[in-house]
């Protein structure tokens, strides 16, 4: 992880912690309205998406470029699976056996945008109740207006261009959705699985003596 991503992940953390206590207080003040006590669980599901979507935002967009920030000499990558060729000239550029491929810097980052968009899945299966093809449609639609606003330089607020429109960001954000959807699905079948019923026993037939006195 590199000096830019930690900072990147601090920053984050702040705004998670800014943004939680900005809407915690109202929170509590619904739930008790609404239910006359506090639940916990929907505290920590609010705070969950809260610090996902802070971590997801900060990872993807910050830090800003600094004045004396060196340009993109590419600024768009229409290639499908890039990655995978850019893995092998990362092995022919430092001299690295090719069993090594899972330790280089393209792999890693291919891994982390998976990674990245694995909570939106679960997300989605589990608090929103959304089917695997709705999921995938949201997490591309999710990828792609990440990879437009870092196209259109933030929409123009920032001085420049300073991340790369790669359409390998959305093949690997839109499957990382999809494995978040699976594992949430999985989850639910096992926290959600039927108790079998008792297996009715059959009907007895009584023996009835007739030399029996009545």
């Amino acid at each position: 992880m590199t000096n830019a991503q930690v900072t990147a992940l601090q920053y984050g953390l702040i705004g998670f912690f800014a943004l939680w206590a900005t809407l915690l207080i109202p929170q509590l003040i619904i739930l008790h309205a609404r239910h006359g006590q506090v639940r916990l669980r929907p505290v920590l599901t609010m705070a969950a998406v809260l610090l996902y979507g802070s971590m997801t935002l900060a990872v993807t967009f910050l830090p800003l470029p600094g004045p004396g920030a060196k340009r993109l000499s590419q600024t768009v990558q229409l290639n499908p699976f890039q990655w995978v060729a850019d893995i092998h000239t990362e092995l022919l550029k430092h001299g690295l056996p090719a069993a090594d491929w899972f330790t280089t810097q393209t792999f890693q980052q291919a891994t982390m945008n998976v990674l990245l968009f694995v909570p939106l899945g679960f997300f989605a299966r589990t608090l929103w109740k959304r089917g695997l093809i709705g999921t995938t449609l949201l997490g591309l639609a999710a990828s792609l207006l990440i990879e437009i606003t870092q196209l259109t330089a933030n929409f123009g607020t920032a001085p420049y261009v300073y991340r790369i429109f790669d359409v390998d960001d959305l093949l690997n954000n839109t499957g990382g959705a999809m494995l978040g959807w699976i594992a949430g699905a999985l989850l639910l079948s096992l926290v959600l699985k039927p108790v079998p019923s008792p297996v009715e026993q059959p009907l007895r037939r009584e023996r009835i003596d007739f030399a029996q006195a009545r």
